[in-house]
């Protein structure tokens, strides 16, 4: 184990909040591995690297000689986190639940040490409990204090609905802290109120507090909003070599130093010394190579990330189409269909408004053509190859 300033600066690397540090500073000084515990709700089938952010800090820590916590909640799960959402999230049946964690126990290990993590489920304790620990439980806060949280607050002065339910919610992830003992626990930034709750709770049932460190929200591909499959704007860790490298090949050259804050393990000093050399002229596009191979190589092979980035040269530096060109049909109303609607039925923009902004934008290309003309209309029986940006393609049936 390093010394305790070195342990203190790898957890604050690329951290929001740390609370509280010198609780923190006297924890990592009694010299015992730690129990650091991060949770998980399993409301998705697949991980993204937006969840890496968390895992990554929690790798940092085992490779620390800390004892990591992976907790999987499956019974928070069925309640619905209401973080940083303004309706009452619909909860997930048992069955969608455990089908999503056994998923993640999958994936989780292409960033954890398997023989350093303990995975556990919340229901193991939570469904032991009766309606009179539950009660006993919700004893233990006010409304006036739930009503504290940011989103309860502005869905209340809102006179939006907020569920009885919801104020469990934040009482029962404190309370798998109570039940691990956990030293520290890691979240988003968007879960301070949550995480605090756990050392408020350590301290009613006479343990020491739990320390709270807080992870930045990773930016999804846009560079505007938070990285989410539902808004298309992500990098899925079972994404395909090809695919991953391309959309970290596609992030702007800003966000890339974010990226290589919060998922790459190279080091601050190797990180610091590749700022100076794009200060100096060094093409960004270099860094962000180096950032693309890491990641996949990490999640697939050297061998796949040294495919994917030959591939991508090939395919964007020389026009070569990729040799698994999807091949789509689309049909024609009255033998002819308008380019916008052709894009569309193609699965290559979500609509016509879409497409048409992307052919502004001079992204549209036919048959290697860039199209320029939003007019344009194509007959039945043509066959062409339509791509839209640099990752889009498919050929394409007219019927």
């Amino acid at each position: 184990m390093t010394n305790s300033q070195e342990t203190l600066d790898i957890i604050r690397r690329g951290c929001d909040e740390l609370l509280v540090a010198a609780e923190m500073s006297h924890k990592i000084a009694l010299g015992r591995p730690l129990r650091v515990k991060a949770g998980f709700d399993p409301t998705a089938p697949d991980l993204h690297l937006g969840h890496t952010v968390l895992l990554n800090k929690l790798r940092q820590l085992q490779d620390l000689g800390h004892h990591a916590l992976f907790l999987i909640g499956d019974f928070t799960g069925m309640i619905g986190d209401p973080t940083g959402k303004n309706a009452t999230r619909p909860p997930l049946s048992r069955q969608q639940v455990l089908e999503n964690a056994e998923s993640y126990r999958e994936q989780v290990f292409k960033v954890l040490d398997p023989d350093k993590t303990e995975v556990v489920f919340n229901s193991t304790w939570m469904d032991k409990l009766s309606a009179a620990d539950l009660i006993k439980l919700a004893a233990t806060h006010t409304v006036a204090r739930m009503l504290e949280r940011d989103d309860f607050s502005k869905r209340y002065k809102n006179n939006q609905p907020i569920a009885i339910h919801e104020f469990i919610y934040p009482l029962v992830q404190g309370h798998d802290s109570v039940v691990l003992k956990a030293d520290l626990e890691l979240g988003g930034s968007d879960q301070k109120f949550n995480l605090l709750m756990g050392r408020e709770l350590q301290k009613h049932n006479g343990q020491p507090p739990q320390c709270v460190l807080t992870m930045p929200l990773l930016l999804g591909l846009d560079g505007v909003n938070k990285m989410s499959k539902s808004l298309n704007n992500y990098i899925g860790i079972t994404d395909t070599p090809q695919e991953m490298f391309g959309k970290l090949m596609s992030i702007s050259d800003h966000l890339m130093w974010r990226y290589l804050e919060l998922l790459s393990f190279k080091s601050i000093k190797t990180i610091a010394q590749w700022r100076v050399e794009v200060e100096n002229e060094r093409n960004p596009r270099d860094i962000k190579v180096l950032l693309a191979q890491e990641i996949v190589t990490r999640f697939h092979t050297q061998k796949k990330a040294e495919e994917a980035l030959a591939e991508f040269e090939a395919r964007f530096q020389q026009g070569v189409l990729p040799e698994d060109l999807p091949e789509v049909s689309v049909f024609a109303n009255e033998g002819s269909i308008g380019i916008a609607q052709l894009l569309k039925q193609a699965g290559l923009v979500a609509s016509t408004s879409e497409a048409l902004r992307m052919i502004t934008q001079g992204a549209v290309k036919l048959d290697g053509e860039k199209v320029s003309d939003k007019s344009l209309e194509l007959q039945a029986g043509q066959v062409v190859v339509a791509q839209v940006g640099k990752r889009k393609f498919g050929k394409v049936t007219i019927s």
